[in-house]
Formats: structure tokens, C-alpha cells, sequence
């Protein structure tokens, strides 16, 4: 069974975006490398700020890309083929307005719902054949307000759900890295939805 080699959290670079709702796969990245005691270190040939962490016994590449979220693709690519990794051994943690805040859905396929950073990476492999994190951000009700919503702060109530959200998903990584994606997917969502 195929496992996870490499994450990669989209987002916006730069402070002024730094809580952003559509830093969500930031937010992630860095919980997780700041959990493991690492820090993210800026790789130029791959557009993206990068660490190494160890789950359980796998060695795992952790990736910020270092473009704007519509050029995500870029260093996703870049990374996939420098490390030697394939598509499905790949991680993709993003925002998603379809699910509430508090809420992490993990799926492999599909489309890109809308989300630029995915229609990117797609475009650039051809296909959708990878693994993705969805962290719920909610939707403002109306879809022209859809960009200041995911480029503004949420409320400190959904920033901490949000939060929450975040570390249920890194309480299962250890099976999405392992390949176990039904058994991580079953104890993420059971948990999201006790609430």
C-alpha cells in the first residue's frame, strides 16, 4: 500500500497573510513541523520553504510553496520530481469553504472544487490522483464574497476551531502516512462529527 512522502500546506506567502483562512494548509504545515521540534528552511529550486520530519518509521518532506496560492502547482511539482515521488504518495492540506469550520475531510481524487491552489496543481499534473486534507473554513453566503472572505481573519471562534480541526488531522497523520487513508479517514471523521 502506498504511503504519504510528501505534505504540502497551501497558502499565501508573507506576513499580512499569515491568518488568513486561506492559510489553512500553512497552518497545518506548521503545526506539524513544530510538533516534530523542526523548522522550515526556503529551498529556491523548489519555490518552496521545506522540512524533513520522521512519523512513526517514515521519513516524511514537508512543503510551503513559496508562490502565490494560484501558482501552488509550481513547487508542488518541483518537489514531487526531486524527491521522486509520485502523485499518490502525495499530501495536499488546503482550505475548504464547503466544510464548517472544525470540520478535516480527507480524500483522494477528484476535482478542485473551486480552490486555486488545487485547479494548479491538477493542471500541472494532468490528472487529480493524489491525496488531499480539506480544513473547513465555511462560506460567507454569498459567492461574491468569496475572496475577501477567504483572504480576511476568521473569528477568534472559528480560527480556534480551525484549530481544533488541525490537530484531529495530526492525531491520524500517522495512518495517512502509513497508507492506512480508510482507517485515518473513518477515526477523522467520526471525530469531526461528534461535535
Amino acid at each position: 500500500m502506498t504511503g504519504i512522502r510528501v505534505i504540502a500546506g497551501l497558502g499565501n506567502p508573507g506576513p499580512e497573510y499569515l491568518r488568513n483562512r486561506h492559510n489553512a494548509g500553512f497552518w497545518f504545515a506548521d503545526a506539524l513541523a513544530s510538533g516534530a521540534g523542526e523548522r522550515f528552511g526556503f529551498e529556491s529550486r523548489l519555490h518552496a520553504a521545506t522540512c524533513r520530519i520522521r512519523i512513526d518509521d517514515e521519513q516524511v518532506r514537508v512543503i510551503k510553496p513559496n508562490t502565490f496560492m494560484n501558482e501552488s502547482g509550481r513547487a508542488v511539482v518541483a518537489a514531487l520530481n526531486y524527491w521522486k515521488a509520485a502523485p499518490e504518495e502525495l499530501l495536499v492540506v488546503h482550505d475548504d469553504l464547503d466544510l464548517p469550520p472544525g470540520t478535516a475531510r480527507l480524500k483522494c481524487d477528484g476535482g478542485h472544487g473551486g480552490q486555486n491552489g488545487l485547479r494548479d496543481i491538477m493542471a500541472r499534473l494532468g490528472h487529480g490522483r493524489f491525496h488531499r486534507l480539506r480544513i473547513g473554513i465555511g462560506h460567507p453566503g454569498d459567492r461574491n464574497r468569496v475572496t475577501p472572505w477567504v483572504l480576511g481573519n476568521p473569528s477568534p471562534a472559528d480560527e480556534d476551531a480551525m484549530l481544533d480541526a488541525i490537530a484531529r488531522a495530526l492525531d491520524v497523520l500517522p495512518l495517512t502516512v502509513a497508507g492506512e487513508f480508510n482507517e485515518a479517514m473513518k477515526r477523522l471523521h467520526t471525530a469531526g462529527s461528534r461535535e
